[in-house]
Order: structure tokens, then C-alpha cells, then sequence
């Protein structure tokens, strides 16, 4: 056997014959309101969402839905590769697969003609050193007295 239930307006509780109050509001929109305390509540214009018990509130907090729906699943990435401004795919690959030998074997010429590069540099110059620490210059102490900041007196 169904029973006719009617929904609460504020709690969307339940509510079953010969209990609950019908409220026409003055646009005569009946209401449903399954207790004194809805009622209440509803006569002080009180938002549903505000209120913990509600099923307005539950809602809006995510509550009581993981009995309901199962949690989505996140799908994986794939990776691919891609050329970069420098090197084609082609490239990228080939130094992937090749020895780590061979590489440093590269990385030891590619280091010694950059240090070819600076020794030539450095005979073009003209063997001009930098001046030794603490030649020409010397520190000036700082004044202490006098207004400065911290209001230094002066005599």
C-alpha cells in the first residue's frame, strides 16, 4: 500500500497523513511544514541552508553522498614526447638510447674547448691583472654623533 506523503518546505523531511501544518503564503503558494519548529523557523524567514539539520544544508555541504554515488574516476594521463625548439624527436631520442659513456666522452671535449676558448682570450688581453685587495682605498669611518635617526645628541 503507497501513503500519500506531502515534503517539508524548509527541512524536506517527510511528512505523513495527520501530521504537519499547510501554510498559503500571501502569493498562494501552499507550504507544507512538517512541525512546530518548521513553522517557527519559516515565520521568522529563516534560509534553510543555514540551518545543520536541513536536508538544504546536507546538500550544500556535501554531506551523505557517498552511500549514493560511487566517486568518479580520474583518468591517467598519457605522456608524448615532443620536438623541442633545439632538437627534432629523432634527436631526443637517439640521446636517450646511447650510452652514458659516450655522453660524458662529449661533455669532457665540449669543456676542454671551452677552456681553449678562455686561455685565448686571456693572452689577448694583454695579461692585465686586477688590483691586489686593499690597495687605493680606504674605509672612512661612519660619523656617530649628530641627528641622525635614532636622534644622536650633539655637543
Amino acid at each position: 500500500m503507497v501513503i500519500a506523503t506531502e515534503l517539508c518546505a524548509l527541512s524536506e523531511y517527510r511528512i505523513y497523513p495527520g501530521n504537519g501544518k499547510l501554510m498559503i503564503r500571501r502569493d498562494g503558494k501552499p507550504l507544507w511544514l512538517g512541525s512546530s519548529k518548521a513553522h517557527s523557523l519559516t515565520l521568522q524567514r529563516k534560509k534553510a541552508a543555514k540551518l545543520v539539520w536541513t536536508q538544504a544544508w546536507r546538500r550544500l555541504h556535501k554531506k551523505g553522498l557517498t552511500e549514493t554515488a560511487a566517486k568518479k574516476r580520474t583518468r591517467r594521463v598519457n605522456k608524448v614526447q615532443r620536438a623541442v625548439v633545439g632538437a627534432t624527436l629523432e634527436d631526443i631520442r637517439k640521446k636517450a638510447t646511447e650510452k652514458s659513456s659516450v655522453r660524458s666522452a662529449q661533455r669532457e671535449a665540449a669543456l676542454k674547448e671551452v677552456k681553449g676558448r678562455k686561455t685565448a682570450a686571456k693572452g689577448k688581453s694583454g695579461g692585465r691583472k686586477a688590483a691586489p685587495k686593499g690597495s687605493t682605498f680606504q674605509k672612512v669611518p661612519k660619523h656617530m654623533g649628530g641627528k641622525g635617526k635614532r636622534g644622536g645628541t650633539q655637543r
